[in-house]
């Protein structure tokens, strides 16, 4: 007789291992629940970056008509946003990765989740960051897309037929990877998203389908979107030994400034600081947010409009070669990105982070004299400063890679990446996680 542990390593039994695949009628109902809500959560976004295009177009407009309406509007919108996410729906605040990284937490009870991830939180998320983007704050959408989708497939749960084996956590880390495929349009960067930020290992059982729901809901995105790179196609040149002095350099330049900039995200969201502004945010959090709403509107102002909404226009016309930056544009980005986050509205910090990035690149192409280089260097900019940001290098180099259509440049973007994010790692613990502290600190007060 052939050894026991042969037997073990057979091949199954093609037909026994579809009836028995297939004799669990709740698990094949329970996975059409969990991908026809992986549609909604896709179809959600879509919304979302619709109603989110449409207020910019609208501030846009109103800005080119009125260039000085702003200096109303903005203070007014901001406020106005603080005061009913305050009010109405606290759990809308920021980004959202950090609320959605909170309701993964072990510890946090399942009848808490609503706290930070929910249906009704999803809803406000929507019409709450499309009034920011009404009043011209340069937020992005990316980060509450994460929060919307995670918070339709966490409503999958009331359907799911008794005794499925699909968790709660299988759900928020579909959710949360498939608005990151869905809103930039890459669905590979939701599986490493997945990976990297949300959970730092998915269960065999239920990976296969969390890969499924977030692939669908990618594909809701690109036959809403169409199939192309959302920042176009990056033309550059061959790179040969001159490019690497540059690039060495946007590298470094994008690691300390994103570290840097990290570090005071998150001492300004924490709440922590101690300074007469922290202050000021914690006693009349609805004046500051008008104060930040003003500040972002004269900075705008000063920069001819350049530091207002989330900058995709930017970034396109850098990556195009067709753009031309007034003076100081990455400073100005970065102070009013700053005080819009600051004040405590709903919003997202990949966008931004991206229009940074690309400033940063096209900055040191035009120091160097490297105008040949620009694009690949503005293509680095963005995935290291990106990377800097969310210390999650690899999720942004595929994301630079997938909106950009930057397969030319995989290692260099891996690289810039990586040492971006090692750099911004000295000087800064990972934003997200560290949010997502003061996110569950709002579970105290409810402790017996």
């Amino acid at each position: 007789m052939p050894p026991s542990h042969l037997h073990r390593h057979a091949p199954p039994e093609v037909l026994s291992a579809i009836r028995r695949d297939l004799a669990d009628r709740r698990e094949w109902q329970g996975r059409l629940v969990v991908l026809a809500f992986a549609g909604l959560a896709g179809g959600a976004v879509v919304a979302f970056t619709w109603l989110c295009e449409r207020a910019s177009g609208l501030f846009t407009a109103l800005y080119t008509a009125h260039p000085l309406a702003p200096l109303l509007l903005t203070p007014l919108l901001c406020a106005a946003i603080v005061a009913l996410t305050r009010r109405f729906a606290a759990g809308a605040s920021g980004s959202g990765i950090p609320q959605v990284i909170a309701a993964l937490d072990p510890a946090v009870p399942s009848r808490s989740r609503g706290l930070f991830v929910s249906l009704r939180l999803a809803l406000a998320k929507m019409g709450l960051t499309a009034l920011g983007l009404l009043g011209g704050l340069p937020i992005g959408r990316e980060g509450p897309s994460v929060q919307i989708a995670a918070g339709v497939m966490l409503h999958a749960r009331r359907w799911l037929p008794p005794g499925a084996s699909i968790r709660p956590h299988g759900l928020l880390v579909a959710g949360g990877a498939a608005g990151i495929a869905a809103a930039f349009n890459a669905p590979l960067a939701g599986v490493m998203f997945a990976i990297e930020e949300l959970t730092p290992r998915m269960e065999q059982r239920s990976s296969g389908l969390v890969v499924a729901a977030i692939v669908l809901a990618g594909l809701v995105a690109v036959s809403a979107f169409g199939n192309s790179a959302y920042f176009g196609v990056i033309h550059a040149a061959p790179l040969d030994w001159t490019f690497l002095g540059p690039a060495a350099l946007v590298v470094g330049v994008s690691g300390l400034v994103g570290g840097v900039f990290s570090r005071l995200l998150h001492t300004s969201l924490s709440g922590t600081g101690t300074d007469p502004a922290s202050r000021w945010r914690r006693r009349q959090p609805v004046l500051f947010a008008a104060a930040c709403g003003l500040v972002v509107a004269a900075v705008g102002v000063a920069s001819g409009g350049a530091s207002f909404g989330a900058g995709y226009h930017y970034t396109r016309e850098l990556v195009a070669g067709q753009a031309t930056l007034p003076l100081l544009y990455v400073t100005l980005r970065l102070v009013a990105t700053w005080i819009a986050l600051w004040s405590g509205v709903p919003g997202g910090l990949f966008a931004p982070s991206l229009a940074i990035g690309a400033g940063l690149g096209h900055d040191v192409a035009l120091l160097c004299g490297s105008a040949g280089q620009s694009p690949a260097l503005i293509a680095l900019g963005m995935a290291g400063f990106l990377a800097a940001i969310t210390q999650a290098p690899i999720t942004a180099f595929i994301i630079v890679m997938e909106m950009v259509d930057g397969h030319a440049l995989v290692l260099s973007l891996m690289a810039a990446a990586l040492l971006s994010s090692l750099i911004a790692r000295w000087i800064a613990q990972p934003l997200y996680p560290a949010l997502a502290a003061g996110q569950l600190a709002r579970l105290e007060p409810a402790k017996p």
